[in-house]
């Protein structure tokens, strides 16, 4: 199930407007640009002509009234933080780093065939449209919902402070000068998984975890701090209890159920190479 690599920006922010023209339009993916500012600039993402998302900027969750501020030097948060980074530190050169690596690669098709596995169904443009365009459509809310802490706090990211190395190096140049705090990646995977789970309520348990794991990629990348991913979560579950009240998602989402429902009953049945090899990877700590 695992088929495309997808845009290779690593920041939500970088990756908004290919997330949307790759998905929500149900269009051939558009290619890969630079963005047109840092998370430092408030106006950044106001410049990118992005699509719309199905909530107004005004009714998105603000982050800043959401979540404290990060971690501060010297408290037991932050001692939190740098240990979960040095537990992660061990990881290097094993299956889950790569599949660090491999989770750090944020567009279509990439997301979607992330979640295939869990789904137990192939996702995309062909196979299952209506979900695919869901998904594309509901992470411009996501990803927008995380910048105005991203902007205020500006967090240096863990791999900057120690002077290291992530997972995903194409990365590097961009994500210095994005903030770190709260974690897009983390936002975007559960964000999705809680919709899949709708979707597709028999592989709740699995779409959860893998949407669980998505997040902690970036804490095993080097690219997030641990409390990154934790508030990431927060803002992703804000933004989906808002897109609940969206007359247009619900509708989306009750023709994404039905779509995946029909999906599933032609669905191959045991586990694939693939499929296999992405849930050893997943076992390690």
């Amino acid at each position: 199930m695992r088929t495309g690599n997808g845009t290779k920006r690593g920041s939500v922010f970088a990756a908004l407007a290919l997330l949307a023209a790759g998905s929500a339009s149900q269009s051939a993916p558009a290619q890969d640009q630079p963005a047109s500012g840092s998370a430092a600039n408030p106006t950044a993402v106001d410049k990118m002509k992005l699509p719309p998302g199905y909530l107004p900027r005004e009714a998105l969750p603000d982050s800043l009234a959401l979540l404290p501020p990060p971690p501060a030097k010297g408290s037991a948060a932050m001692q939190r933080d740098e240990e979960a980074r040095k537990a992660a530190d061990k990881l290097r050169g094993t299956p889950r780093y790569a599949r660090a690596a491999s989770d750090a690669v944020i567009g279509f098709p990439q997301i979607p065939d992330d979640f295939a596995c869990a789904m137990g169904i192939p996702i995309g443009k062909e196979a299952t449209p209506k979900l695919y365009a869901l998904m594309g459509r509901m992470l411009i809310d996501v990803g927008l919902s995380t910048y105005g802490a991203k902007n205020k706090y500006n967090r240096t990211r863990p791999f900057v402070a120690h002077k290291a190395a992530t997972c995903y190096p194409k990365d590097e140049a961009l994500l210095r000068n994005d903030g770190s705090y709260p974690s897009g990646h983390s936002a975007v995977g559960w964000g999705l998984a809680l919709v899949l789970a709708e979707v597709n309520p028999d592989r709740a348990d699995a779409i959860v975890q893998r949407g669980r794991d998505f997040g902690q990629s970036r804490v095993v990348c080097d690219a997030h701090w641990q409390s990154d991913v934790d508030a990431g979560r927060v803002i992703a579950a804000a933004t989906v209890a808002r897109l609940h009240g969206d007359a247009a998602f619900r509708a989306d989402l009750d023709a994404a159920r039905a779509e995946v429902a029909a999906a599933r009953q032609t669905a191959a049945t045991g586990e694939s190479p693939a499929c296999a090899a992405e849930a050893a990877s997943l076992k390690l700590p």
